[in-house]
């Protein structure tokens, strides 16, 4: 699937955040804990460079539990970074990000200057309701559509804190083939943007493999079939996603796995671990690799592909002979 979703309001926004970061003391990147690495900009960890930073992962009621804490393992890894779980159902937890902020900037500490923080995060990750709760007003419109907020703003949380609040960004080019069907699945892109069809048999074949009990109680099916496409056309009829004639309704089954995966119906799910994008990324550096060579050999073979043995014979010759009017042009200096 080839999605690339980056409107002129991303392209302006993502400008504007770099501008602005200069001016800050902290980062606030808000990732979705089912993708944490699928959800983090890449774009932002260029610019980044020693700011600390604080990766929340949200929606942690909606992620994996025991993956979650792996991945907080792992994210911590990378320097100056720190990381929190939030989500909508525990706002006293999005409350302690104001303790750790004021924790990481503690030389600011009986300065008059306060401390400035700029939240970011991908569409649809949450962004906007983490904001209101720890303004404790409605200072951010939310939404269950990606990129509702369009403009940067800034907010003043009291207790000596001023947040600058981004747009959500995704980036113009998504290398990983694999986090571009998580971010369909989780919803942080709008559905013009995707086919319920590709999206869905990319979960179902994930959730085969990662999550086969939860589909069994949740689709009533008795034997989880090995394939996508059995276990949807299986779905669909336990869902009554039946055509006229009997034939199942793909489209239907997949919106509804899509929709149950996002709303949580399906239990806390995570679609990726940090083990898997180790070797994901082994796998797309290799891809590079032959698709450097192969440019290569292109280039190569449109030099002199074109070139019958007869036409390549005379070519050499007329090398040979500039060559040796060279050499005698330099002899008579």
């Amino acid at each position: 699937m080839a999605l690339q979703w980056f409107p002129g309001h991303m392209h302006k926004a993502l400008k504007e955040i770099k501008e602005s970061l200069s001016q800050v003391d902290i980062l606030i990147e808000v990732l979705d804990a089912r993708i944490p690495f699928s959800s983090e900009n890449p774009e932002i960890a260029k610019i980044r460079g020693d700011k600390p930073c604080i990766k929340i992962l949200n929606k942690y009621d909606l992620a994996d539990p025991e993956i979650t804490a792996r991945w907080q393992e792992s994210l911590e890894k990378e320097r100056g970074v720190k990381t929190i779980t939030t989500s909508s159902d525990n706002p006293g937890n999005s409350k302690q990000l104001m303790q750790l902020i004021r924790s990481i900037c503690s030389h600011k500490d009986g300065q008059a200057k306060v401390i400035k923080a700029m939240i970011t995060g991908i569409p649809n990750v949450g962004k906007s309701t983490l904001i209101n709760i720890l303004a404790d007003r409605i200072i951010a419109k939310t939404g269950n559509e990606p990129a509702v907020t369009k403009s940067q703003q800034r907010i003043n949380l009291g207790s000596g804190i001023i947040l600058f609040d981004t747009p959500g960004v995704l980036w113009p080019k998504l290398e990983n083939p694999h986090s571009i069907y998580r971010l369909a699945s989780s919803g942080a892109v709008k559905n013009t943007a995707m086919e319920y069809d590709d999206v869905g048999f990319f979960a179902a074949d994930y959730l085969i493999k990662a999550y086969p009990d939860v589909l069994k109680e949740r689709y009533k099916l008795d034997e989880l079939p090995d394939t996508e496409i059995e276990f949807l056309e299986a779905a669909a009829k336990s869902r009554g996603a039946i055509m006229a004639g009997g034939r199942v309704n793909l489209h239907k089954i997949c919106e509804i796995l899509l929709k149950e995966l996002q709303s949580g119906k399906l239990g806390r799910i995570t679609l990726e671990t940090p083990e898997m994008l180790v070797a994901e990324q082994i796998e797309i550096e290799e891809a590079a690799k032959k698709k450097a060579e192969a440019k290569a050999k292109r280039k190569q073979k449109f030099k002199t592909g074109s070139l019958t043995p007869d036409k390549k014979d005379r070519k050499e010759k007329r090398e040979e002979k500039r060559e040796e009017q060279s050499r005698r042009m330099k002899k008579s200096k």
